[in-house]
């Protein structure tokens, strides 16, 4: 439903409001997008606006529109709904300038450039990745892209933009410079380093990054050049790069800015868009998601990270990802764990074997530089955990001028440097307990100097050396100087099989999301300059732009940039995987829930050079109030020869959205799975297709039965089509079985009031007819009020999403002056709404706190008086106009009052404002 139709479904009792998701940060105050009608072709409408000016113009051949900010917050309720609903405006539809965050992606290690060239070129691992025919890096061999890479492709003549922090074109494996001719040839800063999200971007043409990174780690992934140096390869490094600059160093980005972005990067000819930005979402209505969903309807293919949310569960894919069109991109944990090292040397005295090795060492601290002391270990045990987690004994000796050697264990880093310190040690050497990565221990500790890991193997050998009565003398360089290398560990825990923070769809009009996955897991790409070249990134934004280079590389072979017959064709190909959970797999063979892996591990050859066209990419059945119990796909026959087909079914386990019980809180990692699957009949189920031949299959689906369909459980598999030349591909399918409309979406005792200023507590919901003394109105932000007022605190906790939420306040008393202006409105009396409601599109889970100012969604300010908040919720696939198609959940009664002003610091505060609203204006128009 459209948000001016849902809207209007009000317009008799509420104003707008500022519509924007709960959590407060996300909203850009007085901000908003509107789309014009299709003949709407100027932004002359803005001039009339009271205090209105144009933010950002948003015209093109896909979205027709703009985004505009008001000087006085305040009025920008009013204004807008006068505006939205008057006759002649020509608006199709108005948005808030929501922001969004970059993914929350595990930074493993950084390296900093060191010498001429950064990565000591000795590195063994460096060799290996050299040239594109020798293609051994793991994401590639796990996706086949180091088959296609070895046939020759290499992404040459594809224009891949990519909207994110920026690039740091300056590295070496970048190309080392910006405009025609170079790896990064176009794009632009949109936003400038002080942008935050909140304040005006102030961009240039250059989309150089040296303050962020998460840009520069994507721009590698996706075409780092090959040489003897670096050894980061890139999955398509011959394709041209564009950079648009969404970020400044810190904050969040608006989504008017994305959406400009996609806008630059579609008009400069981008044959693909990507983007590993967002945050939780489900709907497919949000205007970026619209505006992408656009942009593939031309023919541009759009890869948006899924998000790395996996650990909240199901129905959390994230933001734009969610578009009809979009391709969501989970993530694969590597088959190995790359870590950034520090050579450095010990030598053995006292023995036959007498000399100097090499080791590798990862460290926090700079201050190794010239060290060369002997050894010494708090005891020779290689099993204990708790090794060096006590006091040392009363006998031990000054440990100055040596070396603490301590394994890994369950007390701190901190601990354990604290008692090697107690003793006198500055250096301590924290050997691994697992086989594996070193990390880099932090243990900020008064009076240690340098503290850094090594191996588990390393470690092991020096205790058994100094058990043995050697003497192991240690020298580890300065990290900051030193060179650095690489070291591959085999990730036999979790390599190959899907990564846990990998988030979880479908969306909540059950459309499948992720489409498919990729290696993003524990992978080693380039880093700007400043912040140490190359780094190790774990995140669906690692997984994304590889996918963009599987995208480029097919686009080369098969000679189409068609985003729906590519999306067929890597569905079709992709392999399933089996779950896992924990650190192990399950130990059914149940395969991975199409909601959390889509069609599974992308395979790039196979897609490359299938001759055997699948008609879609998934199926969804939807939900039992929705059901469609048949559907149709096509099978063509590509090839030169005759083919037998055998259509079959491989299910995948049931995944329940909710633990059960009376629990509404959605289940987390690692959620309850079922072993009940659906049943699929086809017809036909077998047949022959001559070469050049098509043919139609139904599918009909039988939902699982012993299913516990208040607990939301999710079913899905995977359609299998055999051929009789060896082929075998699948594609993915989902239902609910069970009601997504019938399903909570707010639980009563789900909505409280808290004290702002309940800082031992937060959260704590406040006794009955607590009284709240408010700062005089506009003036919440005073320091003048400080320690005489408190705000409100007002907490709603979702159970599953919605589209439409109000947030009514609702008098208590019938002889005051609020009383007596209330409406009512789907049967509450009320004297309006919230500040930032209604809210639509409306993610699942606490979605923010609010410090409430008395602020009203009309601009107004709530009269002293006694109130309760109540929230409405409207249920997934509701009635917006029915009041019993609302889930509701009321605060407890609470008291408002203000802060009384003299008459002289009145006339202040109105001198104040008049000067505050002054300085806004100036700021919206960039004075």
């Amino acid at each position: 439903m459209g948000l001016v139709k849902l809207a209007t479904a009000f317009l008799a009792a509420a104003a707008l409001g500022r519509a924007v998701d709960l959590d407060a940060a996300t909203a850009v105050p007085g901000a908003y997008i509107v789309e014009y009608e299709d003949d709407g072709d100027t932004h002359s409408f803005v001039g009339g606006l009271d205090g209105a000016t144009l933010r950002s113009d948003l015209r093109s051949k896909v979205f027709n529109g703009a985004s505009i900010e008001f000087a006085d917050h305040k009025k920008a309720e009013k204004v807008m709904t006068k505006m939205k609903f008057a006759r002649g405006n020509r608006i199709k539809n108005v948005w808030p300038v929501k922001k969004y965050s970059l993914p929350d992606d595990i930074v493993h290690a950084t390296g900093p450039l060191a010498g001429p060239h950064g990565f000591a070129p000795e590195s063994s691992f460096l060799k290996r990745q050299a040239a594109a025919d020798q293609d051994e890096f793991t994401p590639h061999v796990m996706t086949q892209v180091d088959k296609l890479r070895k046939a020759g492709f290499t992404g040459k003549g594809i224009k891949v933009a990519i909207v994110d922090t920026g690039i740091d074109w300056g590295h070496p494996a970048l190309g080392g410079c910006f405009g025609p001719g170079c790896l990064v040839s176009f794009g632009e800063d949109l936003v400038g380093d002080n942008y935050t999200g909140s304040n005006i971007p102030n961009g240039d043409p250059d989309p150089m990054d040296q303050c962020n990174g998460h840009g520069t780690h994507v721009a590698g992934i996706i075409a780092a050049q090959a040489n003897n140096t670096y050894g980061i390869l890139g999955g398509s490094p011959d394709v041209t790069l564009g950079a648009y600059r969404v970020f400044g160093c810190q904050g969040q980005v608006g989504n008017d800015v994305l959406i400009k972005a996609y806008l630059q990067a579609y008009k400069a000819g981008a044959d693909i868009i990507t983007a590993s930005i967002g945050g939780a979402a489900g709907w497919m209505e949000e205007p970026w998601a619209v505006v992408v969903s656009r942009i593939v309807e031309e023919g541009v293919v759009c890869v948006l990270s899924a998000g790395n949310d996996g650990s909240v569960g199901q129905f959390y894919a994230s933001t734009a990802s969610n578009g009809r069109l979009a391709t969501s991109i989970g993530s694969f944990d590597n088959i190995v764990t790359p870590s950034i090292v520090t050579t450095s040397t010990f030598s053995v005295a006292n023995t036959t074997a007498a000399g100097t090795y090499n080791f590798t060492a990862s460290s926090n601290t700079p201050t190794w530089s010239s060290v060369n002391y002997p050894l010494w270990a708090v005891n020779f045990d290689t099993t204990d955990p708790s090794n060096g987690c006590a006091p040392y004994p009363a006998n031990t000796p000054n440990l100055t001028n040596t070396i603490v050697l301590v394994r890994r264990g369950n007390c701190t880093f901190v601990e354990k440097v604290q008692y090697a310190v107690a003793k006198g040690a500055r250096h301590v050497l924290v050997y691994n307990n697992i086989p594996g990565p070193n990390i880099s221990p932090s243990a900020d500790v008064r009076g240690a100097l340098a503290v850094a890991m090594v191996p588990a193997a390393q470690g092991e050998e020096w205790i058994k050396a100094l058990q043995a009565g050697e003497k192991v003398f240690v020298n580890l360089p300065n990290p900051e100087t030193a060179s650095k290398s690489t070291t591959n560990f085999p990730n036999e825990a979790s390599g190959g099989f899907l990564s846990n923070y990998t988030s979880w769809g479908p969306t909540f009009e059950m459309n499948l999301k992720p489409q498919f996955s990729a290696p993003g897991g524990s992978i080693l790409s380039t880093y700007p300059r400043e912040l140490g070249s190359y780094a190790v990134l774990s995140g669906t934004s690692m997984s994304c732009p590889l996918a963009a280079s599987i995208y480029a590389l097919l686009m080369n072979v098969r000679g189409t940039k068609d985003p729906k017959t590519l999306e067929n064709l890597l569905a079709a190909t992709s392999n399933p995987q089996l779950w896992r959970v924990g650190s192990s797999a399950a130990g059914k063979n149940w395969l991975a829930p199409a909601p959390q892996q889509g069609a599974g591990l992308m395979q790039a050859w196979d897609a490359a050079y299938a001759t055997t066209h699948l008609g879609v990419s998934s199926l969804s059945f939807n939900d039992t109030d929705n059901f469609i119990p048949e559907k149709d796909f096509t099978v063509d026959n590509k090839g030169a020869k005759a083919v037998t087909y055998t259509i079959g079914h491989r299910p995948a386990a049931a995944s329940y959205t909710f633990p059960g019980g009376n629990s509404t809180t959605a289940s987390a990692l690692p959620m309850e799975l079922a072993g009940e699957f659906a049943t699929l009949a086809f017809s036909p189920s077998t047949f022959t297709l001559p070469a050049g031949a098509r043919e139609i299959v139904t599918v009909k689906v039988t939902p699982p039965t012993g299913l516990d369909a208040k607990r939301l459980p999710i079913y899905s598999g995977f359609v299998t089509v055999s051929g009789s030349d060896g082929s075998n591909f699948s594609f993915p399918y989902i239902g609910a079985a069970g009601s997504l409309h019938d399903t909570p979406v707010l639980i009563d005792g789900n909505a409280w009031v808290a004290r702002s200023d309940d800082t031992n507590r937060p959260g704590r919901p406040v006794p009955l007819n607590t009284t709240f003394t408010l700062p005089p109105p506009g003036h919440v932000n005073d320091t003048l009020y400080k320690g005489r007022s408190v705000l409100p605190r007002i907490w709603v906790t979702m159970s599953f999403g919605s589209i439409l939420i109000r947030g009514d306040v609702v008098p208590l008393s019938n002889c005051s002056t609020a009383a007596l202006n209330a409406t009512t409105v789907l049967g509450l009396k009320t004297v309006g709404q919230l500040e930032d409601f209604p809210s639509y599109h409306n993610r699942r889970g606490t979605l923010g706190a609010v410090d409430w100012s008395g602020l009203m969604a009309d601009g107004s300010y709530i009269q002293p008086g006694r109130y309760k908040i109540v929230f409405r919720a409207l249920r997934v696939n509701g009635d917006p106009t029915l009041a019993s198609e609302y889930d509701v959940a009321e605060s407890q009664e609470f008291r408002i009052q203000y802060v009384s002003v003299p008459m002289k610091k009145k006339r202040e505060v109105k001198n104040g404002e008049k000067a505050v609203k002054r300085g806004r204006k100036k700021e919206v128009e960039g004075k």
